[in-house]
C-alpha cells in the first residue's frame, strides 16, 4: 500500500486484503523524553521511543464517498480513556474531510498530534506492578474504569489547554483496545522497547572505529554504555580476549584514552565464545569476593566455595562440604584453643628449625609434622620477603612490589590508583591530584625516594 511508501519505517503495514490492514505507529517524541514510576523519588528513565499505536482498518464499499474506515485502535501503555478520545477525534477529523481519503490525515494525527491531544508531557507517569492501585480504586470509584496507568506531571500543561477528560464508563469506546494485561508491569516494557529500538537506529548508522580507522555499520560495532564511544566488533574481541586470558577482568574498559567506562557481561558474552566468557564471569566473581572482607574459601583442595563469616567469629562452615574451619589457621575448628602455629610465630619457629641440630630437626618434625615444619620455613621467608619489597593494596590486600617510576601506584589485581608512601586511595579521574595539593601529606613527593641519578643514566642508555 501507498501508506508504507509515505510513512516508512515508523511502522510495519500487513494488508490482509485490499479493503483493510494493520499499521503500527511510533509517536514523535519531544527530547529528553522521560518515564517515572508513580510514588518513588528519582530522576526518571530517558526514553527516545514509546510501543506503537495500532491502527486495524477496514475500508467499506462506500469508501470514501459515504462511510469512513471501520477501525480499531490499540496500545500497550496508553489507557482506554486515552485511546477513547482519540477514536473520537477521528470520528471528528472524518465528519470534517467527509468525502476525502482520510486515512493518511488519521496516520499524521495519531503520529504528530496524538501527544499534545492528550497533554501528555514528560514526564510519564507509570504505576509500578501494572494497574494495581487503580483495580484497588475500583471497589469505591464508579469512573475508576478511567483512570490512567500512565499520565504527566506537567501542571502548566493543563492550565494552558484543556485534557479530555472521560468520567463515566459509558463514554470508553469499544474501538479502543489495551493489548497489555493490566497487572503487568509496564516498566520494564517501555524500557525493553525503548531499547530494541535505539539497537535497530544504532545498526544501521555509519560508525569509523578508533583502532582500526575503518567505518563499519553499527550492527558491526560495540557502543560502550556509560561513555557512548564506539569501536568496531572485531577489534573489541580481540581486545577483550587478550584481556581474559591474562586474567586481567577488570580491565575490558573503554580503549579512549583517560575513558573508565567498563563493558558490561552482556556486551562481552556476545563477543567472546562460552569458554572464556565462562572464565571471565568466574574470575569477575572471583575479584568482587576478594575485595569483600567477610568472605573466605573452604581450605580443602577439592572444594575451595566462597564462605560468608559472620562478624566478631573466627569459624567459617563451608556449605558445600559442610566443613567447619578456623579462618585465621584455617585447619579445622578448635574453638577458643589458640591455633597451632600462630602466623607470629612462625618466624620464631623457622629460626628455631633451622638452628636446632639433625636430631633437634628430626624431634620437632615429629612433633609438628614434617609438611607443617616445611610450610611455615616456606611461608615465613615468603612474608619476610613480602615485608622488605612489598606493600598490600589499601583496597584488595595484594602484594605490590614497586621497582621503579613515581610514587603513584596502579594494583594489578582491583586496578585501583593507590600512593606509595601513604598508601591512600587516589582518585581515577586524577590520582596526581593527591601530590599537588598542599594539604596532603604527600604534597610534592611524588617523586620521593626515586633515584633520579638512574632514571637518567637510564634513559641516556637509551639515547646512545
Amino acid at each position: 500500500m501507498q501508506v508504507s511508501l509515505v510513512f516508512g519505517r515508523t511502522r510495519n503495514v500487513n494488508a490482509e486484503s485490499a479493503q483493510g490492514g494493520e499499521i503500527q505507529l511510533c509517536l514523535e517524541l519531544p527530547p529528553d523524553f522521560k518515564v517515572v514510576v508513580k510514588g518513588e523519588n528519582q530522576t526518571g528513565y530517558n526514553v527516545c521511543f514509546l510501543p506503537p499505536l495500532v491502527l486495524n482498518f477496514e475500508l467499506p464499499a462506500d469508501y470514501p464517498s459515504t462511510s469512513s474506515p471501520v477501525f480499531i485502535l490499540s496500545s500497550k501503555w496508553m489507557t482506554i480513556a486515552q485511546m477513547s478520545s482519540l477514536c473520537r477525534r477521528l470520528d471528528e477529523l472524518w465528519e470534517e474531510n467527509q468525502g476525502c481519503v482520510i486515512l493518511f490525515t488519521w496516520i499524521q494525527f495519531l503520529k504528530e498530534e496524538a501527544l499534545d491531544f492528550l497533554g501528555i508531557q514528560s514526564p510519564l507517569e507509570v504505576v509500578r506492578g501494572g494497574s494495581k492501585a487503580v483495580g484497588e480504586r475500583r471497589k469505591t470509584d464508579p469512573a475508576a474504569t478511567a483512570l490512567t496507568q500512565c499520565g504527566s506531571h506537567s501542571e502548566n500543561a493543563e492550565e494552558k489547554k484543556p485534557q479530555p477528560q472521560l468520567s463515566l464508563p459509558s463514554q470508553l469506546d469499544q474501538r479502543a483496545v489495551l493489548v497489555m494485561d493490566p497487572r503487568a508491569d509496564l516498566l520494564p516494557q517501555l524500557l525493553d522497547f525503548d531499547e530494541e529500538q535505539r539497537q535497530r537506529v544504532f545498526d544501521s548508522k555509519v560508525f569509523g572505529c578508533g583502532i582500526c580507522f575503518v567505518e563499519k555499520l553499527g550492527s558491526n560495532c560495540l557502543c560502550f554504555k556509560e561513555c557512548q564511544h564506539v569501536y568496531c566488533k572485531a577489534c573489541m574481541t580481540e581486545y577483550f580476549q587478550i584481556q581474559i586470558r591474562d586474567g586481567n577482568v577488570q580491565c575490558l574498559n573503554c580503549p579512549e584514552p583517560k575513558c573508565t567506562s567498563l563493558a558490561t557481561p552482556s556486551q562481552v558474552k556476545q563477543l567472546v565464545d562460552e569458554e572464556l566468557f565462562a572464565r571471565y564471569d568466574r574470575l569477575l566473581l572471583q575479584s568482587s569476593l576478594d575485595l569483600m572482607a567477610d568472605v573466605v574459601y573452604c581450605p580443602r583442595q577439592s572444594c575451595g566455595t566462597a564462605v560468608m563469616v559472620e562478624p566478631d567469629t573466627t569459624m567459617g562452615i563451608c556449605s558445600a562440604c559442610q566443613y567447619a574451619f578456623c579462618t585465621l589457621c584455617k585447619l579445622g575448628y578448635h574453638g577458643l584453643s589458640h591455633c597451632k602455629i600462630p602466623a607470629d610465630e612462625l618466624r620464631n619457629l623457622r629460626d628455631e628449625y633451622l638452628s636446632a641440630s639433625t636430631a633437634g630437626k628430626k624431634f620437632m618434625e615429629q612433633r609438628f609434622g614434617k609438611r607443617v615444619i616445611q610450610k611455615a620455613v616456606e611461608e615465613s621467608f615468603s612474608r619476610d620477603w613480602l615485608n622488605e619489597n612489598c606493600k598490600c593494596c589499601p583496597r584488595c590486600g595484594t602484594n605490590i612490589q614497586k621497582v621503579d617510576g613515581c610514587n603513584k601506584m596502579t594494583c594489578t589485581s582491583c586496578r585501583q590508583y593507590f600512593c606509595w608512601l601513604c598508601l591512600g586511595l587516589l582518585s581515577k579521574v586524577n590520582p596526581y591530584s593527591h601530590f599537588n595539593n598542599p594539604h596532603s601529606p604527600c604534597y610534592n613527593q611524588l617523586f620521593q625516594g626515586v633515584d633520579l641519578d638512574e632514571e637518567d643514566a637510564f634513559w641516556s642508555d637509551e639515547e646512545d
